[in-house]
């Protein structure tokens, strides 16, 4: 742990959020000369205070202890590029137009790989007016179904969540060629063109 970098790191974010040196430490319970000392690196915050700082910066713990942030490298504005990341405890689904660093229940999620549909998998798709209608026969019970199907093109992504013991009928606007990804809670992501 490098104190001097730990201690830029929370002299920035600190100036970021409007906070002077003694309100971060009135938050804190600490004087404003232990911010001071942290942001001149001549000492760190104690490990005790490490998750209150970082929720009051807004940063995860361990980007304070490296020093760094370590931000993004932007690819474009592709949302076919999308990352899709589905907590395995709760279901929740996140999406980022690039890769992200995020958690969920306490758990850092991985980016869901989507693997190409073989045919006995893929979606049902008929164009109806000017939608997509998707159904399938793919089995919609708690323990296996599908929680969600998106489209996405080069500017758009178009998601709808499905729920067990729903059957599988969705209409998504027909805004062009992209892809169709899914996600079932046993097998994982896929995808399909369209």
């Amino acid at each position: 742990m490098d104190c001097e970098k730990m201690g830029n790191l929370i002299c920035e974010l600190r100036k970021g959020k409007g906070l002077t040196q003694k309100e971060l430490g009135d938050l804190l319970h600490v004087s404003d000369k232990a911010v001071s000392k942290w942001e001149r690196g001549l000492g760190c915050p104690e490990v005790s205070l490490l998750s209150r700082l970082s929720g009051i910066l807004g940063v995860a713990a361990e980007k304070l202890l490296s020093g760094e942030l370590g931000e993004n490298v932007f690819e474009g504005g592709n949302m076919k590029r999308s990352k899709f990341y589905i907590c395995p405890i709760c279901g929740n689904l996140l999406i980022s137009a690039q890769g992200a660093e995020i958690s969920c229940c306490g758990r850092t999620l991985e980016a869901s790989d989507p693997k190409k549909a073989e045919d006995e998998e893929k979606l049902s798709v008929e164009r109806i007016e000017n939608d997509y209608f998707i159904t399938s026969e793919h089995e919609m019970a708690k323990e296996h179904h599908i929680s969600f199907v998106a489209l996405l093109t080069g500017d758009t992504l178009i998601l709808r969540r499905q729920y067990p013991e729903w059957d599988l009928q969705v209409r998504i606007p027909q805004v062009g060629h992209g892809m169709l990804i899914w996600h079932c809670v046993k097998h994982g992501t896929f995808y399909q063109l369209v």
